[in-house]
């Protein structure tokens, strides 16, 4: 028996898959999986068969016909193929978690393609029967080029996804860096994840109150709350971390295009450039994520939050009762986003 890959379209009409999987099975073709690409021009169903060593191309390509399928494709297949696709994806979703700049060879084997390119300027992402052009993350496009199969959406869909994730690792391979402090302390700035939970509690035990409140006015969260609050969906957490401890968080609750930046850093580590630091760098994400507008709600008491965010440029505040929301502007969005910062009485929280 042989691996092949066949790829044909039929109508997308009830009955006509089983009219070309009967036409094979009549041939002892047997079928390992099966993918179904809507289309506008029909149903492509795409096989991965095992099909008698003595069946040539020419007979699988009769046999297809026969089963009313047409603009059929027909190649031997490797005994990789025996993965499924969402298995493959996964696969090399993972491959380019661990190497980010390995997206090009990605791409490659989620398509199939004969040849990929890298070009310095970007454009639109799109693609056509034997092209797609995917615009890189970091900069530039890469062109897929194919001599068949034809392109589908489905397809096109998952390249965007495997491009949306690419992203995400290059902006928080962005955010990690050393921060050098004028003491001559350096300190570790990265994203958070879930597993910073315990670290944040220790934080959070060596505060004083009065930082604590000013950052949670309504309680420090619970565990789960915190996990959110560590990975926010569309938004950031970052650490800062010195010799194993954390000693300051930020983070960017984002809603549509607006979002709510909250800061606590631990007293020890105040007043040395290190919320000015972080802020900073949420704001540099907030610009590449196309927000619009960043605030912060601070307590009108905490002078030496206010004087951080003067430090920002921060835009003229609002006040409601003994809290203070102040407007950051985000690198690259219009002088005129702030107008339609959020409503300082729904915060998601505050900073401290």
């Amino acid at each position: 028996m042989a691996l092949w890959r066949v790829r044909a379209t039929v109508d997308d009409r009830p009955g006509y898959l089983s009219v070309l999987t009967a036409s094979l099975a009549l041939k002892s073709v047997n079928i390992l999986a099966v993918q179904v690409h809507t289309t506008e021009a029909g149903a492509v169903d795409d096989f991965l068969v095992d099909a008698p060593d003595t069946m040539s191309e020419r007979d699988l390509l009769a046999a297809v016909e026969r089963g009313r399928g047409r603009d059929a494709f027909v190649a031997r297949a490797e005994a990789q193929g025996l993965a499924d696709q969402p298995t493959r994806a996964l696969a090399l979703a993972g491959r380019l978690a661990h190497d980010p700049d390995a997206l090009g060879e990605s791409l490659s084997g989620l398509l199939d393609a004969t040849e990929v390119r890298w070009r310095p300027t970007g454009s639109a992402s799109s693609f056509t029967a034997r092209r797609m052009t995917l615009a890189d993350p970091a900069g530039g496009a890469f062109e897929v080029l194919r001599s068949a199969p034809a392109f589908t959406p489905a397809e096109f869909a998952r390249a965007q996804a495997l491009l949306e994730l690419s992203g995400a690792l290059l902006r928080a391979t962005d955010t990690q860096a050393t921060l050098l402090l004028p003491s001559g302390d350096e300190l570790l700035i990265r994203p958070a994840g879930r597993d910073d939970t315990e670290a944040v509690r220790r934080l959070h035990a060596r505060c004083s109150a009065a930082v604590r409140s000013a950052r949670y006015p309504a309680g420090v969260p619970s565990d789960t709350r915190l996990r959110q609050q560590l990975e926010p969906t569309g938004g950031l957490t970052l650490l800062a971390v010195h010799d194993d401890h954390a000693v300051a968080t930020a983070t960017l609750l984002a809603e549509g295009d607006l979002a709510e930046a909250a800061l606590l850093v631990e007293d020890a580590w105040q007043r040395r450039g290190v919320g000015t630091a972080l802020l900073r760098r949420l704001l540099t994400w907030a610009g590449r994520s196309a927000l619009a507008a960043v605030v912060v709600h601070v307590p009108a008491d905490n002078t030496a939050m206010l004087r951080t965010l003067r430090r920002l440029n921060a835009a003229p505040t609002d006040r409601d009762g003994s809290m203070l929301t102040v407007t950051l502007p985000v690198p690259g969005a219009p002088a005129t986003a702030t107008a339609d910062a959020p409503d300082s009485r729904t915060p998601h929280g505050r900073a401290g």
